[in-house]
């Protein structure tokens, strides 16, 4: 099988959404500030080399605010790409679905027979449920020696 993508969430995964103070308070009032104030958990110049060195399609999978208006999503859409743009993460496509919606339906169809997707993601349940290649949590390895590792 072999590699075709990579996906990515974003919260809690390569922005530290939830180490900016009063997070929670900010997105049931419809602020994308966290989404813009997050700062990077990883080291976002080596993650973007070893990404490219992987050579696979980058896609960002990455849940919208819970029960939120629709023009709250737009906003936080908005805010989630400008911050992958600020700090130079090499992505092909940006997924922002609605919150709880099963990831793998955004990539399913661009997979062909023998083809795999790895998702990287810090919700476990949403790594259980991923059933189109490896499911990595990246709060239990070092993200980009696992990417480097890949390439051989």
């Amino acid at each position: 099988m072999s590699i075709k993508m990579i996906c990515f969430d974003m919260d809690g995964t390569i922005a530290d959404l939830y180490g900016v103070s009063g997070w929670l308070n900010d997105l049931r009032n419809e602020n994308p500030r966290p989404y813009e104030n997050a700062t990077p958990m990883w080291d976002m110049v080596e993650l973007a080399k070893a990404l490219k060195a992987l050579g696979a399609e980058i896609r960002v999978i990455t849940w919208l605010s819970k029960d939120s208006s629709e023009e709250y999503k737009e906003a936080v859409r908005k805010a989630k790409i400008e911050w992958l743009d600020r700090y130079g993460f090499p992505y092909d496509k940006f997924h922002g679905v609605q919150y709880g919606a099963t990831k793998a339906n955004s990539v399913r169809k661009y997979l062909a027979e023998g083809e795999s997707a790895i998702l990287v993601d810090d919700n476990a349940k949403v790594r259980s449920g991923w059933t189109l290649g490896d499911a990595i949590d990246p709060t239990a390895v070092d993200l980009v020696e696992y990417l480097r590792r890949l390439v051989g």
